[in-house]
């Protein structure tokens, strides 16, 4: 069993934290002191390679900024969403979206990681993140989803998926299944390869269909839609909360409670998943 205490290292996604140029941005700014204004994740069944996620292209991957003018931006680079205290005195949070860094009040130090109450073992971190998440996706009404649930859910999951996905695809295939649990799926888009590609466009064609669950079935299929591209529709929206939620790949699969579940997952161990981490509706 792997003991909480130990350090983790986590990867922080979009390129949030550029360690290696962050001693620059600190000679470059103009410190000024700031003022005070997460659960292992679980296993993925054997045979599942990469934990059942997609990656996202690595040709997305963003490149470092000019340093900014705030220790705080020089940290998130760019403005950050919020600076918030944390229980240890003279140690505030940076974030932005849902990823998160640690800064000395006078804008000297930062690091990353998780941060643990020693009396508890508890993840202040993750818990924190599991909160943002949550926090997050809920801005997006449910008419905004592709939503395939039970009568009677006793679980809500938000996927993010991209209709080319191989996991996605082997996920929906069993839609039927996660239902039979007891496991409401809201589907978000996130086109893993980015705007204005293929994978992008059939994920427009298919909130611009007629019937929108049938055309995410059939795409996630292989065949062709024939929707044309409707002037409002939510991928880019999608796209944005992904990024913002620190997604790495898809299915990226976020329980109701914030939990990120991580990719594919077959129903059993869906379930399982959402057991231990105590969500329900």
């Amino acid at each position: 069993m792997l003991d909480p205490m130990k350090p983790v290292h986590a990867r922080m996604a979009g390129g949030l934290v550029l360690l290696l140029s962050i001693g620059t941005a600190w000679v470059t700014s103009q410190s000024q002191p700031l003022s005070s204004a997460p659960t292992a994740a679980p296993a993925v069944p054997n045979g599942v390679p990469n934990g059942g996620i997609s990656p996202v292209s690595p040709s997305r991957a963003a490149a470092p900024a000019a340093a900014p003018a705030s220790p705080a931006a020089a940290v998130v680079g760019g403005a950050p969403d919020g600076v918030a205290p944390t229980p240890v005195a003279g140690i505030v949070e940076v974030r932005r979206g849902a990823d998160i860094v640690y800064m000395s009040s006078d804008g000297k130090y930062v690091f990353t990681g998780n941060l643990y109450e020693v009396s508890t073992h508890k993840n202040l971190t993750e818990a924190r993140q599991r909160d943002l998440r949550r926090s997050l996706i809920n801005s997006v009404p449910e008419s905004q989803m592709l939503v395939f649930s039970p009568p009677n859910p006793k679980y809500t999951v938000t996927v993010f998926t991209d209709v080319d996905c191989v996991y996605c695809r082997a996920f929906h295939k069993q839609i039927a299944v996660y239902n039979r649990l007891g496991v409401r799926v809201r589907y978000v888009f996130f086109p893993r390869t980015g705007p204005n590609t293929e994978s992008w466009f059939k994920a427009e064609q298919v909130w611009c269909s007629a019937d929108r669950k049938d055309a995410l079935t059939r795409a996630k299929l292989g065949q062709n839609l024939s929707s044309k591209v409707c002037a409002d529709n939510p991928v880019a929206r999608d796209y944005a909360l992904g990024e913002a939620i620190g997604l790495e790949g898809t299915p990226g699969i976020v329980a109701s409670n914030g939990a990120m579940l991580g990719g594919y997952l077959a129903p059993d161990a869906l379930l399982e998943a959402l057991q231990e981490n105590s969500v329900a509706n």
